[in-house]
């Protein structure tokens, strides 16, 4: 049986707004990301999961959209978020070897 996303049914134009006012930077840490578009020649798939801009929800609720509750983060500052309490990601979302929900 599927379990429902928590998610909205939005949450990809969302997601896409935060990390374009972010200008593509980490809001914690600076590091620039890679626009899933922009083909970056020689960057091999784990350097790229690397460098995905992730946006998390301060308050650990994915139903909670509202701007002040969203930042963009590095794959490494969003797994820090995660890693001091147990949030909402499902399994595999931080994967540093594989594709991400953003």
């Amino acid at each position: 049986m599927k379990h429902p996303s928590r998610y909205s049914d939005d949450w990809q134009a969302i997601a896409l707004e935060v990390k374009e006012e972010a200008d593509w930077h980490c809001e914690l840490c600076g590091l620039v990301c890679i626009p899933p578009d922009v083909k970056v020649k020689g960057i091999n798939r784990n350097l790229r999961a690397v460098l995905t801009l992730h946006v998390h929800h301060k308050n650990y609720i994915p139903e909670d959209n509202r701007r002040e509750n969203l930042i963009a983060l590095c794959s490494a500052c969003h797994l820090r978020q995660h890693q001091r309490r147990y949030g909402s990601l499902p399994l595999g979302q931080l994967s540093l070897f594989g594709e991400s929900v953003s």
